[in-house]
């Protein structure tokens, strides 16, 4: 049974979201196939070939209509403010995605000779190079496809460098309970034993609590700098210098980079490994779940541990010769080829259209950006840490539970006025957790129309809580199931009965 839309905007919207099969009229093409002029090609085996898909029949015009529409059902950079909070969703520059696609790039083959791609693996090296030179550290491997997978290396280089020299007794990986979620369960993959420890009550890592976990089987500590309570640790050097003085090594989750460019060399705190975000931190949209980069930069002990393949340049008869290398004691290859080299070339792009100063003035923006956004809104949302913030600030929804509005309601009201929602209910620390990152790239005028809406919601959380209960009213779906909703969806279109 259809039923008639209430309104003329409701029929044009129900007219517009119709599926594609919904679109589809029998006989209806949308292209014209020229005769052949090429003889026949064999048919695949019978039992290979079906004839009774249900393939939709459509016009071109349907075809781009519906996919369009479809597109502007997203949220996205290029559309939306989009404040996720520890996920840098900034705009990228279109630039780089120009890079990536010049033929010279995109047509490569993964097994191509060496002496075929020389401008490529130069572009790669002085990649390594820069991001060594940023951080601090002695060397760099491009390997890892993501955030979590250079977490994962690098804590498998830890465990090969005790294990390199005779102990393999430290087994026990300490980390701060602010750090981000996937941290224990990478030193977990690696075979550590996770322990946590606690924050201070100014969101610093708990230095009694450290040291008392420094014992004789500690391998090391994984710390994120700045912490997901957009914090720097003001203890961060004595932090490295108690786990080395116990025989640890110190990991350092450099995912929120973008607030430390240009100003601090981690390397030089006392890191001895950590990864970079390059889908964050240096470009390269990551909303939809990749491609990502996650390169591990390493202090020079770690150096003949590094994933497999790391290119090396050397000067043969007066010309420059790229090649890839495995590191003497490499803990291996991590993935297919050389990473995700396209990911790889837009950080090279950004990189090299900022310069040094452009990347100093990516985290002084940043951090002006959120602590702008901390002094706008710290009269009406409860601020756990009385602290300057670094990239992103971290609110507690915990006044406006009190009217029984929670977090979540908030994150929903927000898309009302086309605005993404923060990361919810992360750290896990904060009570009602709203996790705010401007990112550097917006303007002033787009973080006053966040804040005034921000202000308008606190005020119907006093007044008129209900609209912030059934909210969102404006996006195409309403609240739905969240547990069904990413366990059962609903991808398949099935014919009316």
């Amino acid at each position: 049974m259809t039923t008639t839309p209430a309104t003329p905007r409701d029929a044009l919207l129900a007219h517009a979201r119709r599926l594609l099969m919904e679109r589809s009229v029998p006989g209806r093409i949308g292209a014209s196939i020229p005769p052949l002029d090429v003889p026949p090609q064999e048919a695949p085996p019978t039992h290979l070939m079906r004839d009774d898909l249900p393939l939709p029949e459509v016009s071109e015009a349907e075809v781009v209509r519906y996919f369009s529409t479809l597109s502007q059902m997203n949220f996205s950079v290029d559309t939306n403010f989009y404040p996720l909070g520890s996920c840098t969703m900034k705009y990228n520059p279109k630039i780089n995605e120009e890079a990536a696609a010049l033929p010279g790039f995109s047509a490569l083959h993964p097994l191509q000779p060496e002496e075929t791609v020389q401008g490529a693996l130069k572009l790669l090296w002085r990649l390594q190079t820069y991001l060594a030179e940023i951080t601090g550290m002695a060397g760099c491997s491009l390997a890892p496809l993501a955030g979590a997978h250079g977490e994962l290396a690098g804590v498998l280089m830890m465990r090969a460098y005790h294990h390199a020299r005779g102990d393999t007794h430290r087994t026990v990986m300490l980390i701060p309970d602010s750090a981000h979620g996937t941290n224990p369960a990478s030193a977990a993959m690696a075979g550590f034993r996770v322990v946590s420890i606690p924050s201070d009550k100014d969101g610093n890592t708990d230095l009694s609590a450290l040291r008392e976990a420094c014992g004789p089987d500690l391998a090391g500590l994984m710390i994120t700098l700045p912490s997901t309570l957009g914090l720097f640790d003001r203890h961060i050097v004595e932090v490295c210098d108690i786990v080395h003085r116990a025989g640890g090594l110190v990991y350092g989750d450099g995912a929120n980079m973008n607030a430390l460019l240009g100003r601090v060399k981690i390397g030089q705190l006392g890191f001895d490994v950590c990864h970079l975000n390059l889908h964050k931190t240096f470009s390269t949209p990551h909303g939809g779940g990749g491609p990502g980069a996650g390169p591990v930069c390493v202090a020079q002990r770690l150096l003949p541990f590094l994933p497999t393949p790391v290119v090396q340049r050397r000067d043969v008869d007066g010309r420059e010769v790229y090649t890839f290398t495995r590191p003497s004691q490499s803990i291996g290859r991590l993935g297919a080829f050389q990473g995700n080299f396209g990911v790889l070339v837009r950080a090279y792009t950004y990189i090299r259209a900022l310069g040094a100063p452009g990347l100093r003035q990516v985290s002084e923006d940043a951090v002006l950006s959120a602590n702008y956004i901390l002094a706008r809104l710290r009269p009406l949302f409860h601020l756990p840490y009385e602290r300057h913030c670094m990239h992103e600030v971290v609110f507690s929804a915990r006044r406006q539970k009190a009217s029984g509005i929670k977090a979540l309601d908030i994150a929903k009201r927000l898309l009302d006025f086309g605005i993404h929602p923060p990361t919810m209910y992360f750290p896990l620390i904060v009570d009602e957790a709203l996790m705010i990152e401007p990112t550097e790239t917006e303007g002033k005028e787009t973080l006053d129309y966040f804040i005034e809406v921000m202000h308008r919601i606190a005020r119907e959380a006093e007044e008129n809580p209900e609209v912030l209960r059934s909210a969102p009213h404006t996006t195409p779906v309403g609240r739905l199931d969240e547990a069904r909703a990413a366990r059962q969806p609903d991808l398949r279109w099935k014919p009316t009965p």
